[in-house]
Parts: C-alpha cells; sequence; structure tokens
C-alpha cells in the first residue's frame, strides 16, 4: 500500500497510463482483502457455532446423540437468545423515549434466527453431524480456534435427515426381528 501511494505521488498526469495501471493494482489488492475477510468472517461464526455446541455436550460423554437428542440440541440452539430478547423487550417497555433503545441488536437477533431456521426446515445447517461417532470425535479434539474450523468436514444437517436418521434404526431392528423368525 505504500509502495504504491509513493508510485502515485510520482505520476504526473492523473490520466496517464501508470496511473491507471497502478489504480487498477491498488483495487485488486483492496478486493483480495476483501475477500479474506470474508473467509475470516464466515470462519468465526462456523467457530461459535461449533463450540457452542461443544459447551453442550457432557464432557464424559463419548457415545454419538441419537437422533432425538441432537434435534434437542438444535430446539435448545435456536432458544440461546431468549434471555437476551426478554431483556431487550423489557427496557423497550419501561419508557416511551427508549423504544428505539437496542433495535438494531433486536433486528440482529431475529434476523438470524429466522435465517437459521429456514436453513434447517429446508437445506440444512452447517454443522458436525454429532449422531456420527468420528464426527463427535473430531469435535472434541478440535482446539477451537476459527483457523483450524476449515479442518473439519462440516455436514448440512437439516430437520428430514434427522427424521431420516430417526426412522433407520426402527427399520433396521424390523428386519433384524424378521431375519430371526
Amino acid at each position: 500500500q505504500t509502495n504504491l501511494r509513493k508510485e502515485l505521488e510520482k505520476c504526473k498526469h492523473p490520466n496517464s497510463r501508470k496511473t491507471k495501471a497502478l489504480g487498477k493494482k491498488a483495487r485488486r489488492q483492496n478486493n483480495k482483502h476483501k475477500v479474506r475477510l470474508g473467509h475470516a468472517i464466515k470462519s468465526n461464526i462456523t467457530g461459535e457455532k461449533l463450540s457452542w455446541f461443544l459447551g453442550q455436550l457432557d464432557e464424559d460423554r463419548t457415545a454419538p446423540l441419537s437422533p432425538q437428542e441432537f434435534e434437542d440440541l438444535i430446539a435448545l440452539y435456536f432458544t440461546r437468545f431468549d434471555e437476551e430478547l426478554e431483556q431487550i423487550n423489557l427496557k423497550q417497555s419501561i419508557g416511551k423515549h427508549r423504544a428505539n433503545q437496542h433495535a438494531a441488536r433486536k433486528d440482529v437477533i431475529t434476523i438470524t434466527l429466522d435465517k437459521e431456521r429456514s436453513e434447517y426446515r429446508s437445506g440444512g445447517l452447517e454443522l458436525l453431524n454429532l449422531c456420527d461417532p468420528l464426527k463427535l470425535k473430531m469435535l472434541r479434539d478440535w482446539d477451537g480456534s476459527a483457523l483450524s474450523v476449515q479442518h473439519l468436514k462440516l455436514d448440512l444437517v437439516s430437520h428430514n435427515m434427522l427424521q431420516r436418521l430417526k426412522e433407520t434404526p426402527k427399520e433396521a431392528t424390523t428386519t433384524g426381528d424378521q431375519m430371526e423368525v
């Protein structure tokens, strides 16, 4: 950046080829920086989500979650902001001049929750499938840094996927009973 500034100061005419080339180079560096920031933000958000799920699991649990337990854990994940939303509503109800206080935070929370719920109902949330013993072990071994999130193999966990997982053990037990007869 500093070298580009010095070179731009040396240029005599604003429409010269050299000035345009330096401007193009500066825009390119700026766009690269924006892309790097976007990846960092996404890995931070994913890291926070995974650390929340890791914090909710029992420390001595080694067995994978059942689909019903995982569904309950996701439902608990959707209620993680309830206390903060209650505090905001309480502060807004106290005085007439405070109706807009914390409105931006409330909007961010509601938009985030709506987006996550719609993702869960349709395509799926980007999470580790905690019903899989290998993925649970990967989460346990994760060091908690946002940089190492990229090494984890995330799945799209949806409501429909968990419903299918609930049905498959029933089918396996019914086919096993039929085999014995």
